[in-house]
């Protein structure tokens, strides 16, 4: 009997260059990766940290100039006509036919890649588009695209989902429909990887992150491990705020006002606010250690805030490069991997 597969993603000092005019660009660094099978893994960083580029070396899109990559165990791209079945990918954004309705959109793709038909509707209902899909794709919001899109990629029912800044362009309606997918598809026993620049957006539904930066991984871990440890504050309430903070700044620490409170920066150890405040003779109502979040985190691991935009390597057409890469006869619809 096969032992359970622990890890649905590895990859091993991956490197990855491109030239531009001015040189060359290390986009991937020696990254070591591990996505963990089963619930969802947050790809974070800035535009232009390298997430992308990882993909598309993990779909077989992209040469990486070194290092090792498997999915489920197997060794690609060498041996992704064999795992790439189990995966479904959106890259880009994808391209339907706008005249046609959602279902028959899905209907085309069943049978260019051999997928029953029956499944088309179970995927509706999946993404939550079942009511919808008779409805003709020109007039979906953007969330209800990237749900069909979505819809597409389960149509081969792939055990891995990989997203890859599945909300940008999207309103806080449409950021909210797609997040509660991804959490769905996790909780129904698949594994999501979903890259992203907006840690705050992918910090509510992921189970483990990884936070990468010029194409080096930084942290990763469970949201406890990256985040839990780390307090970005604490908020003190005294009798005399004024008396608090000159005692406070004089034991060299960080202090703001915070309403009627203080809050004290960057101090991991709440015991050391307590001890200073005793020695001058000013006694707690109330003191609050104040976690950080995932931008907090980073921030704090380099120095820089996400970037909301940037640039990248040249984009590359994912079903294309898919069926090149592995010498499927599948077809896809542009951008999304089936």
């Amino acid at each position: 009997m096969a032992a359970p597969e622990e890890f649905a993603i590895t990859t091993r000092g991956l490197r990855k260059t491109y030239r531009t005019r001015r040189g060359r660009h290390v986009a991937v660094d020696d990254l070591s990766l591990r996505v963990p099978v089963g619930g969802v893994h947050g790809f974070l960083g800035p535009n232009g940290s390298g997430k992308t580029t990882t993909i598309r070396m993990l779909l077989g899109l992209v040469r990486a100039d070194s290092g090792h990559m498997r999915l489920f165990g197997r060794t690609v791209p060498d041996a992704l006509p064999e795992v790439i079945g189990r995966v479904g990918a959106i890259v880009e954004s994808p391209t339907f036919f706008p005249a046609f309705s959602g279902r028959l959109n899905l209907e085309l793709l069943a049978g260019a890649i051999g997928a029953p038909r029956t499944r088309v509707d179970e995927v509706l209902e999946e993404v939550g588009l079942r009511e919808r899909g008779g409805d003709r794709y020109s007039g979906y919001s953007l969330g209800m695209k990237q749900r069909l899109a979505i819809a597409a990629t389960l149509l081969k029912q792939p055990d891995l989902l990989i997203f890859d800044e599945p909300t940008n362009g999207l309103d806080p309606a449409g950021i909210h429909e797609i997040r509660g997918t991804m959490r769905a598809l996790a909780d129904g026993g698949r594994t999501v990887l979903v890259s992203s620049h907006i840690l705050g957006e992918v910090e509510q539904v992921a189970d483990t992150v990884s936070i990468v930066a010029h194409g080096r991984l930084l942290a990763t871990g469970t949201l406890a491990d990256v985040v839990g440890k780390r307090t970005a504050a604490a908020r003190v309430v005294v009798p005399d705020t004024a008396a608090a903070r000159a005692v406070l700044v004089a034991a060299g620490m960080t202090v703001e006002d915070d309403g009627d409170a203080l809050r004290v920066l960057g101090e991991a150890d709440p015991g050391r606010i307590t001890w200073a405040l005793a020695q001058g003779g000013i006694f707690l109502r109330e003191l609050v250690p104040l976690r950080a979040g995932l931008e907090a985190a980073f921030l704090e691991l380099t120095g820089e805030a996400p970037a909301p935009d940037g640039g990248g390597p040249p984009a590359a057409s994912a079903a294309t490069g898919t069926a090149t890469a592995t010498g499927t006869t599948g077809t896809g619809t542009p951008g999304v991997t089936v």
